[in-house]
C-alpha cells in the first residue's frame, strides 16, 4: 500500500493470473530465455578465462615476468644489474641468461630451437625448470662438460635421449681461413622437461651459460637478465626502473610483449564469444517485446480505465516498464544463480558425461590440461548481468510507449 501507484499495478499485473495463456507462456519464455542466455555466458567466459590463465601460468613457468637486455650488444655488467634487481621489494628473482637461435642434429631431421644459457645455481630464481625434469636432473649442467637439457617434444623429434649426442649449429658466423663458417659445438643430452606448453617443450634447449658463452665467443658478457616478480602485472613499471638506474643503453621487455600475439587473440576469442552469445539474452529480450505488446493488446480496457481515474499516460508507461523490467530481473538473477553454479559443478558434470558414455572430452596428451579449467571471475558476472537487465529494460520502451498512447474512448468504444 506504500508503493508507488504504477508500481503497484505492474507488481499486480505480474502477479495475477491472466486470462490469455498464451502470454504468461510468451513471458515464461521471455524468463526463460533471459536466463539460459546469462548462464550459458558466465559459464564460456569462465571457462575461456580458465584457459587463458593455464595458458599463461604455463608459459610463464619458463618465460620471465620482464628481461632487460643489452641494446645491440653484450651485456656486461649483469652481476651488478642482478644485484640492483634483487633490491627492488618487487623482485623476487634475477638470474642472467644467454639466449640463441640455432639448429640442433640429432638421430633425425633437423630441428631448428631456442638454446639457452643458464646459472643451474640461480634458475630456480626465475623458472620451475629443475621440477619439470623428464629425466635427468637441472645440477647436470656442469661448466665445461657441455651438457644439454631438451623440451620433451623437442628430443622426441630429433629421436635422442638421455647419453645421446645433439649438433648445436648457431646462426652467428665466424671467420676461417676457409671463409664464413657458421658455430658447431657438439652437445651430450643429460635430461629431457616437459612443461606442458608445446612451444616451450617443442622449441627450447637448456645448457649452461659458460658453454654458451664459449661457443658464442662472448667473453663475459650475456644477452640479458632475467627477472621474477611477485605482481606479475608490475612487469613493464619494475624492467623500466632497472633500467634507468643501471644507467646505459638497454632494451627492456615484459611478457606481454614477448607474447602479445597470442594474448591480444585470447582477449579477442573471449571478446567475439560473449558478443555471440549475447545474441542468446537478446532472443529473449525479443520475447519480452512480443509479449509485452501482446500484454498491452490484452490490457486495453484496463488501461482506459486508469486513464479515466486520473493515471497519466507516463504513469501508464511506468506500470508496463515496472511488469517487463520485473521479467528481466527475473530472468538476469535467475541466469546468475545458474552460471555460477553450473560452472563450480562444470569438471563434476563432465566426469559424469565421460563415464556415462566412455568418452574423454579433452585427451591430456592433445590438451595437457587435467580437468576442465575454469576462472569465474566477478567482473565478467556484473558485466554480464548488466547487459542482460539493459536489454531487458530496453525491450520494455516500446510496448510501454504505445500502452501510454491509448485513447480510452477508443478503447471503451467496443467494451
Amino acid at each position: 500500500m506504500f508503493k508507488p501507484i504504477p508500481v503497484a499495478i505492474g507488481l499486480r499485473y505480474l502477479r495475477a493470473k491472466r486470462r490469455n495463456g498464451f502470454i504468461s507462456f510468451i513471458s515464461l519464455a521471455s524468463i526463460l530465455g533471459i536466463a539460459l542466455g546469462v548462464t550459458v555466458l558466465i559459464t564460456t567466459l569462465s571457462v575461456m578465462s580458465g584457459f587463458q590463465r593455464e595458458i599463461r601460468d604455463r608459459l610463464l613457468q619458463m618465460t620471465a615476468h620482464a628481461t632487460v637486455s643489452g641494446a645491440g650488444e653484450a651485456m656486461q655488467d649483469w652481476p651488478r644489474a642482478v644485484d640492483v634487481a634483487m633490491r627492488d621489494a618487487r623482485v623476487s628473482g634475477a638470474a642472467p641468461y644467454v639466449d640463441v637461435q640455432a639448429m640442433l642434429t640429432g638421430n633425425a631431421d633437423p630441428q631448428g630451437a631456442l638454446v639457452r644459457g643458464v646459472l643451474p645455481e640461480r634458475e630456480p630464481q626465475v623458472s620451475v625448470l629443475g621440477e619439470k625434469m623428464k629425466s635427468g636432473r637441472l645440477d647436470s649442467l656442469v661448466p665445461g662438460e657441455f651438457h644439454i637439457l631438451l623440451g620433451q617434444d623437442l628430443a622426441d623429434w630429433l629421436r635422442v635421449g638421455v647419453g645421446d649426442s645433439v649438433v648445436v649449429t648457431a646462426g652467428d658466423f665466424q671467420g676461417t681461413p676457409m671463409g664464413a663458417m657458421p658455430k658447431i659445438k657438439r652437445f651430450t643430452v643429460s635430461g629431457t622437461f616437459s612443461v606442458g606448453h608445446n612451444d616451450v617443450d617443442r622449441n627450447l634447449a637448456i645448457v649452461h651459460m659458460g658453454d654458451l658463452q664459449r661457443v658464442l665467443r662472448m667473453g663475459e658478457g650475456v644477452t640479458g637478465v632475467r627477472l621474477k616478480l611477485h605482481d606479475m602485472d608490475q612487469a613493464w613499471n619494475v624492467a623500466r626502473d632497472l633500467a634507468i638506474g643501471l644507467q646505459g643503453p638497454y632494451r627492456i621487455s615484459d611478457w606481454t610483449r614477448e607474447n602479445a600475439n597470442l594474448y591480444h587473440s585470447l582477449k579477442m576469442e573471449k571478446t567475439v564469444m560473449g558478443i555471440l552469445l549475447s545474441l542468446i539474452i537478446a532472443m529473449g529480450a525479443f520475447n519480452l517485446v512480443s509479449s509485452q505488446v501482446m500484454l498491452v493488446t490484452d490490457k486495453q480496457a484496463d488501461i482506459a480505465i486508469l486513464r479515466t481515474l486520473g493515471l497519466t499516460p507516463r504513469g501508464v508507461m511506468q506500470v508496463f516498464m515496472v511488469q517487463g523490467s520485473l521479467i528481466g530481473v527475473i530472468g538476469t538473477v535467475a541466469g546468475v544463480a545458474g552460471g555460477i553454479l553450473l560452472t563450480l559443478n562444470l569438471e563434476r558434470i563432465l566426469g559424469v558425461i565421460e563415464s556415462a558414455f566412455g568418452i574423454t572430452l579433452l585427451p591430456p596428451d592433445v590438451y595437457y590440461i587435467t580437468g576442465l579449467p575454469y576462472d569465474l571471475q566477478a567482473s565478467d558476472v556484473v558485466v554480464i548481468a548488466l547487459v542482460a537487465l539493459t536489454m531487458s529494460f530496453l525491450a520494455t520502451l516500446y510496448p510501454a510507449w504505445r500502452a501510454a498512447r491509448t485513447q480510452p474512448a477508443e478503447a471503451l468504444r467496443y467494451e
